[in-house]
């Protein structure tokens, strides 16, 4: 006969032993959802000889045309020579334009082209499609649960950046 057990959070000495595996679970929860979350888009890269480096440029441009290098290595967080790599194979590829900045000559202002466009919306329909099902299973407020979690996990000083460019994209795409 077993004898039932008592929770392990009921006593003291246990509390940080079940907090720590519950960040661990979730911590590992987070490594297989990206992992599959980027799995189609991933199929699709294959395709074009590309990988993940080429989808967040194109998702970047994308939701930012006119970015310039500079603020595009800001976000990525990659170096010059990485970018340029890249870079250089979606342009001669078709995927991206530059254009040389109006003020700034020095500047080159980035925009996908109609290719890249829809090598865009490829890449997104099937995380879109994800994130919707999993928001819709989770319930009644999870889209600004899941949005307060995602923030808080982005570096203390770089938050009110990213808040603001992610509010700049999506009225620049109304």
């Amino acid at each position: 006969m077993v004898t039932p057990t008592k929770p392990l959070a009921k006593t003291p000495a246990a509390r940080p032993v079940v907090e720590a595996d519950r960040l661990t679970e979730a911590i590992e929860l987070l490594f297989f959802a990206y992992r599959d979350f980027i799995s189609d888009p991933d199929e699709i890269l294959a395709r074009y000889d590309f990988g993940r480096a080429h989808h967040r440029v194109v998702h970047f441009v994308g939701r930012n045309p006119g970015i310039t290098v500079a603020e595009l290595l800001n976000i990525l967080r990659i170096t010059k020579q990485s970018l340029a790599r890249v870079l250089k194979q979606l342009i001669e590829r078709g995927f991206v334009e530059q254009e040389t900045g109006k003020q700034d000559r020095r500047q080159r202002l980035l925009y996908l082209t109609a290719q890249g466009r829809e090598l865009e919306q490829r890449l997104a329909a099937p995380q879109r499609a994800r994130v919707a099902a999993a928001l819709e299973k989770a319930g009644p407020g999870a889209g600004e649960a899941w949005r307060t979690v995602l923030l808080e996990l982005v570096n203390e000083e770089d938050r009110a950046e990213v808040e603001r460019r992610i509010a700049k994209a999506a009225a620049e795409q109304r």
